[in-house]
């Protein structure tokens, strides 16, 4: 059987990790614009890392607690094909990011089951659901129970601490998407080649998919 699944690789601060994650096989490579994080890329370095890529493979533009007119400034620009709002957006904020040929994705930190819950609540295109930690907006490594998600008539991605050790367990929760970013890396901001090799197998021999088409 095969399954299909999106797999996103968030943290982008490189042209090598960024081809490295797409030959790999990455359908959606994130860059992240939230200044206060380790793994901040400027938008000018970051168009010019997607400027270098295949069509085929989809640009995140990751925001937190943004201000509607930058990230529409950015949006516009034609980079990007996903907007990821990953702070502390409302619902009726992420209805105003409606913006021509860009897809929405609203990230909810998860403490507890009632969290997994108010994804309902956002009518984004996809809903991603991220461990909740005090020491930052994702990217931390925590995890939270996946066992959590279950009845949410959403296209859900599934983030936080998701590693080539339980890549399988993720994807076989059915969720739209996986994302993919500490659980990969040397350190913040640079992945490590082999760990992500080491996650698309796994990937690969979960889905039943032997490469990219």
């Amino acid at each position: 059987m095969i399954i299909n699944i999106k797999v996103k690789i968030c943290g982008i601060t490189n042209l090598d990790d960024a081809r490295a994650a797409f030959e790999m096989g990455a359908d959606m490579l994130g860059f992240n614009f939230y200044p206060e994080s380790p793994r901040y890329i400027r938008p000018e370095e970051a168009f010019s890392i997607i400027n270098k890529l295949p069509t085929f493979v989809d640009s995140v533009g990751l925001f937190v607690n943004a201000p509607i007119d930058e990230i529409k400034t950015l949006a516009e620009t034609g980079y990007l094909n996903w907007i990821q709002l990953h702070g502390d957006e409302t619902p009726e904020f992420c209805d105003q990011v409606q913006f021509a040929n860009v897809r929405t994705l609203k990230a909810i930190r998860v403490r507890d089951e009632k969290d997994v819950q108010t994804a309902n609540a956002y009518y984004t295109y996809a809903v991603l659901l991220d461990a909740f930690s005090p020491d930052g907006y994702g990217g931390t490594g925590s995890q939270f129970n996946w066992q959590w998600i279950k009845d949410i008539p959403k296209r859900l991605f599934l983030a936080g601490g998701i590693t080539p050790d339980n890549v399988a367990e993720a994807i076989r929760t059915g969720v739209y998407g996986i994302d993919i970013c500490s659980g990969i890396e040397s350190v913040p901001g640079q992945k490590d080649h082999q760990k992500m090799q080491k996650l698309f197998d796994v990937i690969r021999y979960t889905t039943g998919l032997k490469a990219r088409q």
